[in-house]
């Protein structure tokens, strides 16, 4: 090999690279590592890449440090290898600690591990010492995991009877047996075949009252064995940057280090593994960052977070492929936030959104934030107010999380009453992004009729996804052959019992959730003064204490009535009579009945729903159904009715037919009760009131929707389209000193340097959440956000490109997390399933699986962007909802 003074740095990085791949895969037990002081190592980078840092300073201190010493812009060549620093004092009164290592030492803080052949390569250039080996051992409970063992077990010994002491340092492998006072030992490895003798260093003091009876045994990595622990010291003293060069040690480039799962810990593996992965979160926690921790922030976590974070992922960067075990940071994490402990599985996303906002409060650099209010726009420029506003963000929040993740979006809010607009920019660490596709949703409600013409029916209409009632009124109305003279009533049902009518047209339809239960009641249109009869219905049910008892059950019946009208006990019952007439059952009908205008033909005809056919006209007026209705009663007893009058006291309608019946001038509402006897089940037929069915029912997904991809971009565009506010969040018009639901649109104004975009699979109700396999088809290279800009004055493209992923596969309840991520210096994909981590292909990153997803802005030159190059966005004004 020729000698390092006819290399140049790069020839001579480019040498120690090979001979680390050479042997990246041939690491097995036996082989030798050879320790070297980090302060020494990191000086060796630094000279290395001064070509590459060079052209991309960024500017850190332990680069301008080293120009200094050199004197001149050239780095200066390190001396020879000196490690001296990491083993106690040779002058050390106590001989028994010479050419003892430091007991608290940490890799990839004081030292770096290198494989025989880079470091014999290292020493024939620059020579020095001492030389430090060590073997690689099985370790873990399987004894299948490589590891270097630093620490060597060290044993004081007693010799008897001359009572001296002697110090054996040995490998916990090792069964050690004392021979006689010559202190000779027999050196035999567990489980070896030919179980090989060999002589161990045996120290003898001079002083029998002398030497330390301190033992130190650990494992390289994961810090840990049954014989001790390696306690590492506090965070923050030295820059870590090995990898950065692509030089391997131990076998295998920094960054590729699994997590063990605790249990049910994948989430919070696989979210940890793209924050460490992200290049600027791994060089600033591997750098001096004590400094900038807030101490005193009351919305911060006292710096513990930070440290916690900072001392995994240098772990997770140090050389070796040990995994690491994240239980101090677990146990750190549910301090802090309780919502993760256990183990239970959670959302990876939700702990993502968690760690960055308590990192970047553990880590702001504002101690004191000033109170800052910012003003309306009022016609004032975009990009006036646009700075104005991130101007006081930054005065009140500055930290590395906002130097690299924060960026900023436009919200423009408009009156529906006076026109008032309102512009805002508010800061995003993240983007949540629907992944539905198309712009229509699926309703299903059932229809029912208060002329008795038709049974109840269900009926599937497509709506507009982000609309209002009135497009879900349009839509049945149409489906079900709506007369000129009838008009629809459309409430919602829970627990089997009206909880209330949905009579406003504006109202949103984002409101009604999938797993809601809607009814709409074809009424007449020329009730004035109206009043809804609400029949409820209720059976004999038994009991725990009290025997059997009346239960409501089914879907209510409603039938306009006027106050202007007087109304009697016997018009209650015809008026039942009529709306139940088709469930009687056929052995019941008189003959009379079947050509009646009271005749179930219409109603038996529509059983199939009005998605497929027309639900039957009504042909009976008013006045025809009450004096029909007054006929059946003359024939048949009286309904077992009851109503609750203003005053909550049931009122028999049994008897007494001609007695006015008073109504409120307050009340919307009349409650009927119809309780149902087994004799008079015999006649009805109820079944068609039991399953009143939901919005939209959940299944496995459809073939076709499998099979159907959308794209990133559609995602993107669905969140920046306008819509309206839910009720939840009514705004306050402060030209109409009233709150309004305001349409809402947001644009993009100010992108971060890491963009991370959330894909909202999971969707949530009262009583379960659901889980969206759509394929996204997302961009790995040039995502391009240019035409997404709100702000045009840059002439910069706005080009991303994908690092990291979490992937989430599975149901809610089986679900597992896993992390792709794409390492910078090698330009290789990897999977990280906790502890397990392989190389993948670029092509199979992309799948149904993708939850989060992480890029990194690419820097390009100037380019003109056209101002009229405008996305399909910002062409859009429907009034839509995010889902």
């Amino acid at each position: 090999m020729e000698s390092n003074a006819e290399l140049t740095p790069e020839e001579e990085r480019l040498v120690i690279r090979d001979i680390a791949i050479s042997s990246q895969s041939n690491t097995k037990e036996g082989d030798l590592f050879y320790l070297i002081t980090q302060r020494w190592w990191q000086h060796w980078l630094d000279y290395v890449n001064q070509d590459l840092t060079s052209m991309a300073n960024d500017g850190s201190s332990s680069y301008a440090d080293y120009h200094e010493l050199a004197g001149s812009s050239t780095m200066r060549r390190p001396s020879g290898i000196d490690n001296s620093d990491l083993m106690y004092d040779a002058d050390s009164d106590d001989y028994s600690m010479r050419m003892e290592l430091h007991d608290t030492l940490v890799e990839g803080r004081d030292y770096i591990l290198l494989p025989q052949e880079v470091w014999n390569q290292l020493y024939l250039w620059y020579g020095g010492g001492p030389t430090l080996v060590r073997k690689v051992i099985n370790s873990g409970l399987s004894q299948t995991e490589l590891a270097v063992e630093v620490y060597l077990l060290r044993l004081q010994l007693l010799l008897m009877p001359k009572g001296e002491r002697a110090y054996v340092r040995i490998s916990k492998k090792i069964l050690v047996e004392i021979l006689g006072d010559t202190c000779l030992s027999s050196v035999q490895e567990n489980g070896s075949a030919e179980k090989e003798s060999t002589s161990i260093l045996v120290e003898r003091c001079k002083s029998a009252a002398g030497g330390s009876s301190s033992a130190k045994a650990g494992v390289s990595r994961n810090g840990s064995s049954e014989l001790g622990q390696i306690v590492g010291s506090p965070v923050g003293e030295a820059e870590n940057n090995y990898g950065a060069s692509g030089v391997s040690t131990r076998g295998s480039t920094g960054g590729l280090t699994g997590l063990i799962n605790l249990g049910n810990t994948c989430f919070m593996n696989s979210a940890i593994q793209c924050l460490v992965h992200t290049p600027e979160f791994a060089r600033y926690f591997r750098e001096d960052y004590k400094p900038e921790i807030n101490w005193q922030n009351p919305l911060g976590m006292v710096g513990e977070l930070a440290i916690a974070f900072g001392e995994l992922l240098r772990k997770l960067w140090a050389p070796g492929r040990t995994p690491i075990n994240p239980r101090p940071f677990k146990a750190k994490l549910a301090r802090f936030a309780p919502q993760f402990s256990g183990y239970n599985q959670h959302d990876s996303q939700e702990l993502l959104a968690f760690l960055l906002d308590g990192l970047h409060e553990d880590l702001n650099r504002v101690k004191h934030k000033p109170y800052l209010k910012s003003r309306d726009a009022d016609g004032r420029p975009d990009e006036e107010v646009a700075n104005e506003y991130w101007a006081n963000y930054i005065a009140r929040n500055d930290s590395i999380i906002v130097d690299v993740c924060q960026g900023q979006y436009k919200s423009t809010l408009v009156c529906p009453v006076c026109g008032k607009v309102s512009v805002t920019f508010d800061p995003f660490m993240w983007l949540s992004l629907p992944l539905q596709s198309t712009n229509t949703r699926t309703m299903t409600v059932t229809v029912f009729t208060s002329d008795g013409s038709a049974l109840p029916t269900p009926c599937t209409v497509f709506v507009p996804k982000h609309g209002r009632c009135r497009d879900l009124v349009q839509a049945i109305s149409s489906a079900c052959s709506l007369k000129n003279d009838e008009r629809l009533l459309l409430a919602e049902v829970r627990g089997n019992l009206i909880s209330r009518f949905l009579e406003d047209p504006l109202i949103q339809l984002s409101t009604i959730k999938d797993d809601d239960h809607l009814a709409v009641y074809k009424i007449p249109k020329l009730v004035k003064n109206t009043v809804y009869l609400q029949l409820v219905h209720r059976r004999e049910e038994k009991e725990s204490s009290s025997g059997l008892g009346w239960k409501s059950y089914g879907t209510p019946f409603v039938s306009p009535l006027s106050r202007d009208d007087p109304i009697t006990r016997g018009d209650v019952q015809a008026i039942v009579h009529t709306m139940l007439s088709p469930m009687l059952r056929a052995e019941n009908l008189e003959p009379s009945d079947l050509n009646s205008t009271m005749s179930g033909e219409g109603s038996h005809a529509s059983h199939d729903g009005c998605s497929s056919e027309k639900i039957a006209d009504s042909t009976a007026s008013d006045s025809a159904i009450k004096e029909h209705g007054r006929s059946k009663i003359v024939k048949e007893s009286f309904l077992p009715l009851q109503l609750m009058d203003e005053n909550d006291i049931l009122v028999d309608l049994t008897t007494g037919e001609e007695k006015a019946i008073k109504l409120s001038s307050s009340t919307t509402s009349v409650l009927v009760f119809i309780n149902w006897s087994q004799i008079l089940l015999e006649k009805y037929d109820t079944q068609s009131l039991e399953n009143l069915p939901e919005v939209l029912k959940f299944g496995p997904p459809t073939k076709k929707s499998r099979n159907e991809p959308i794209s990133l971009y559609t995602c993107l565009e669905a969140f920046l389209r306008e819509e309206p506010l839910v009720p939840e969040d009514m705004w306050y018009c402060p030209q109409c000193k009233e709150q309004r639901q305001a349409s809402k649109k947001l644009d993009l104004w100010r992108l971060p340097e890491v963009l991370v975009i959330h894909l909202k699979r999971f969707s949530y109700n009262r009583s379960m959440k659901h889980k969206l396999e759509t394929y996204v088809n997302f961009p790995i290279h040039d995502f391009d956000l240019t035409n997404y800009v709100a702000h045009k004055n840059s002439s910069k493209r706005q080009l991303y490109e994908l690092y990291a992923l979490s992937n989430h596969y599975g149901g809610m309840g089986s679900g597992h997390y896993t992390a792709h991520i794409k390492l910078v210096d090698d330009n290789r994909w990897y999977n990280f399933d906790d502890n397990h981590v392989s190389t993948i292909n670029e092509e199979d990153v992309k799948s149904a699986a993708a939850y989060v997803l992480f890029y990194r802005r690419v820097k390009t030159e100037d380019v003109s962007v056209s101002n009229g190059a405008q996305s399909s966005v910002g062409q859009n004004h429907m009034l839509l909802e995010k889902q």
